[in-house]
């Protein structure tokens, strides 16, 4: 039995553990070591450390609060690690605690962090999700049953001084472009409610006020939100400060490409079995600038798919040149607006394509002036048909239930 590295208890605060961070940042001290081929788990909280509840209310998506997240696991130090290797991760397996056999999906309100459809769902709210074995359903998104694909959103090493100094520098300079967009174009680094581990006293608050947030990804992996780096997948991560400082948390039971939510996929605390090899000088031998992958081979068997397409035209019929993030947001508007046929409410619609196994793909980008993505819905996830025929769509829905809406303050 592999051992537990890194314990947490759902009904404490992070803030109690030391081997919770929130923060990169190249001094947060090791957690614990481990040796080159060693297997371990390691323990997770949900990504807002117990903010959000299994109820009814949507105030506690409305009222998050950001500057926690994410909540992580580490730094784990693997010895003999030093910068220039790669840090090759094997996911043996991942699963949900027992205390928490449920997870949840939100949109933020747009004055709180928003998602990639914030214009049309500009309000918080959230849904409830229940974990039957390896399949998931909600009381709050009828007619839809799925099977989960368990990962982590988030995993990556510390950065060092240089690319923590790279990683500040440039986003600052993106947010003086327009300091005041509502949401932010970057969450630059803050003292409010970081988290740094082992750190104390003043050499905590230097760190903090320095320390990069987690919420994008970046060189080092970290919020890369991968839905296939589950059961049997590999990571290989470059290493910048000796013993690597491999961090994980975010976990998902299931999310659709692109995690369009943002609150997104089904959100969840969990555990991680792992085991970590070095390829020594890994970095420069094959050319490695960010992470590579090899994806799980457990996959969702759902074969067929209906498939929606966007071009890089956008709501208000702009003309865009080979925008793919235009062109992806029109493929999903143009999925719920399906799924609305049916008689789900639109944010119903939103939240299964943040929470099922949908693929996100880029079919063009060559072809001016339009790029071309597609959303691919698998239809087996519906307890009805969902194709189009002659006689129109039934509504599969009375109305009766929705998505829970934050109130009014």
């Amino acid at each position: 039995m592999a051992d537990t590295l890194i314990s947490v208890d759902l009904s404490e605060s992070p803030h109690t553990n030391e081997n919770i961070h929130n923060r990169w940042h190249p001094d947060i001290p090791i957690a614990v070591w481990v040796e080159p081929g060693d297997d371990f788990k390691i323990e997770t909280y949900d990504w807002t450390g117990g903010q959000i509840k299994n109820n009814d209310d949507a105030a506690d998506v409305r009222d998050v609060e950001l500057q926690q997240v994410h909540y992580l696991s580490g730094p784990i130090g693997v010895k003999g690690a030093e910068p220039g290797d790669l840090l090759k991760v094997h996911i043996l397996d991942i699963g949900a605690k027992d205390e928490m056999l449920w997870g949840f999906n939100g949109f933020f309100s747009k004055q709180n962090g928003g998602g990639f459809l914030t214009e049309h769902f500009p309000e918080a709210q959230k849904s409830i999700w229940d974990f039957h074995g390896m399949f998931t359903s909600s009381r709050h998104v009828p007619g839809v049953k799925y099977a989960g694909l368990i990962h982590p959103g988030l995993i990556g090493c510390l950065p060092d001084r240089a690319m923590l100094d790279t990683w500040n520098e440039r986003e600052k300079k993106l947010v003086d472009t327009d300091p005041n967009r509502v949401p932010a174009l970057a969450e630059l680094p803050n003292t409010q409610s970081a988290h740094m581990g082992k750190m104390k006293g003043e050499e905590r608050d230097k760190a903090a006020a320095e320390g990069a947030r987690t919420v994008p990804p970046r060189e080092h992996g970290g919020n890369c939100d991968i839905k296939d780096l589950s059961r049997g997948s590999t990571c290989y991560f470059p290493v910048y400060v000796d013993g690597g400082g491999l961090s994980m948390g975010d976990l998902h039971f299931s999310q659709g490409d692109g995690e369009i939510t943002f609150c997104g996929a089904i959100e969840m605390a969990g555990w991680l079995h792992i085991q970590v090899e070095l390829i020594k000088g890994g970095m420069e031998k094959y050319g490695i600038k960010n992470p590579i992958f090899k994806p799980s081979p457990i996959v969702p068997k759902y074969d067929d798919y209906l498939i929606f397409e966007g071009i890089s035209v956008d709501e208000a019929g702009e003309q865009h040149y080979l925008d793919v993030h235009i062109a992806y947001r029109q493929a999903c508007l143009n999925a719920i607006e399906y799924l609305k046929k049916f008689g789900y409410s639109g944010a119903q619609a939103y939240a299964i394509l943040g929470t099922a196994p949908v693929q996100g793909h880029i079919s063009g980008v060559v072809d001016i002036p339009n790029a071309c993505a597609t959303l691919w819905l698998p239809t087996d996830i519906f307890e009805f048909d969902l194709m189009p025929n002659a006689d129109g769509p039934k509504t599969y829905l009375d109305g009766s239930v929705d998505v829970p809406l934050a109130p009014d303050l």
